[in-house]
């Protein structure tokens, strides 16, 4: 295996040009779809990695950007909130985080796996995708997120969003190497153009926007509403941080749930999302696609990711590059969303399959049932709803109900409890 901490500066920074490439289509596409600054969300995510890494002592090779768990519930709570009351909310979702990084280093993992089991996990993630269908749909259909105006004609706008739909599938099955890493750029690229000869791209903002710029960030304010309403989302994405420090010592073979310990990875993704709050930008988690071209390139230097960062936090301050992304028009990013928002709902499945959850057992039935329909439904209950309610309505459902055992499936017959 090819050591690459010693390469020279310059291909460091080429590895980490690489790396934002690859995780670049999805921290954008979040701002995008909830409204918020996407030069804002260069900025803290490549603050939020660098804070990461300083946490961690620089000894993983993670990214951390925009969260798309937190999309559904941001829209919601910006129209009944607001936005500045929004990031207050998604502050605190940060600092459970912090206090769950704390608990770890005091009690240890175990009490994670017991309270998160595959039965828990898999039915919240899969709302989380399945919760944001409509979005994509009202999006590919030319309307806005929540299907209240038609922004471009139906017959124009679901042809733009099919073909770039197409071509992010045709990228992420059938392309090679890197390119299969970034389909989400192509499928943006190609739709962009077709948009252009639609004659539906207003080009305007560009022409308007100053090279230099600094970033339009937004201060948070605090209510409780806010608060109590977004914390209950943060189980979602400690869920999935989980897993991509996971997936990612697999990779490097290298068990970063023990060094620097699990306790240090949430405390550095509990401090990056709340500096990012402070400043107006989305929540950030850790990226699956980055540790997909970890794998790739074998490129395990921590110090790549570092370059990325920097590189994000420049492109952050260029006013024509965010005035550039605002102009995708709304079928492109409808198109993309079909395929991202279900991939994220199969992860979710995939959970209960890989771990062979028994769902013919009454107690996991009941929680995948109410779990789903809670979060897919919008429930509402006090200031819980949707994907918040369904995480809360699942953890308590697999501590109520007997059969604890059940919960993580045949898989852990098969293997030593830890």
């Amino acid at each position: 295996m090819q050591d690459h901490t010693n390469d020279p500066v310059w291909k460091q920074a080429i590895a980490g040009s690489q790396m934002l490439l690859v995780a670049f289509g999805a921290l954008v596409l979040m701002p995008l779809i909830t409204g918020l600054d996407p030069n804002v969300a260069l900025f803290t995510a490549g603050l939020g990695t660098l804070i990461f890494h300083v946490v961690t002592g620089g000894q993983i090779p993670i990214f951390l950007a925009s969260s798309f768990a937190f999309i559904a519930p941001v829209i919601a709570s910006k129209g009944r909130f607001g936005i500045e009351e929004t990031l207050g909310g998604l502050m605190a979702a940060g600092i459970l985080y912090i206090l769950l990084s704390g608990l770890v280093r005091l009690r240890g993992t175990g009490f994670v796996r017991r309270l998160l089991p595959p039965v828990v996990i898999g039915p919240v993630i899969m709302t989380i995708g399945l919760g944001l269908a409509p979005v994509a749909v009202h999006m590919a259909s030319g309307r806005t997120g929540d299907g209240a105006n038609q922004l471009i004609p139906y017959d124009t706008a679901i042809w733009i969003a099919m073909i770039s739909l197409a071509v992010t599938i045709i990228m992420s099955v059938w392309s090679k190497g890197i390119f299969r890493l970034i389909p989400i750029m192509f499928g943006v690229i190609t739709g962009y153009i077709l948009s252009a000869f639609a004659g539906i791209v207003d080009t305007t903002p560009i022409q308007e926007a100053a090279w230099f710029a600094v970033p339009n960030f937004v201060a948070p304010a605090f209510s409780w509403g806010a608060v109590l309403f977004m914390i209950p989302v943060a189980i979602a994405p400690a869920i999935e941080h989980i897993g991509d420090v996971l997936a990612i010592g697999n990779v490097t073979r290298k068990n970063y749930l023990e060094k620097p310990g699990l306790h240090r990875t949430l405390l550095g993704d509990g401090l990056a999302t709340s500096a990012a709050s402070m400043l107006g930008g989305p929540p950030n988690t850790t990226y699956s696609e980055v540790t997909g071209a970890v794998m790739l390139t074998k490129n395990f230097n921590p110090k790549v990711m570092w370059w990325a960062a920097c590189i994000a936090i420049v492109l952050a301050f260029v006013g024509k590059f965010g005035a550039a992304l605002q102009t995708i028009p709304v079928p492109v990013m409808g198109g993309i969303l079909c395929l991202l928002f279900g991939s994220i709902a199969v992860v979710g499945l995939n959970t209960l399959i890989r771990h062979q959850v028994d769902l013919s057992q009454s107690r996991n039935l009941v929680i995948v049932g109410v779990t789903l329909v809670f979060g897919i439904g919008g429930m509402v209950l006090g200031h819980l709803e949707g994907i918040a309610l369904c995480a809360v309505a699942a953890i308590i459902l697999n501590l109520i109900l007997p059969g604890s055992r059940e919960a993580w499936g045949k898989a852990v017959y098969e293997q030593k409890a830890d």
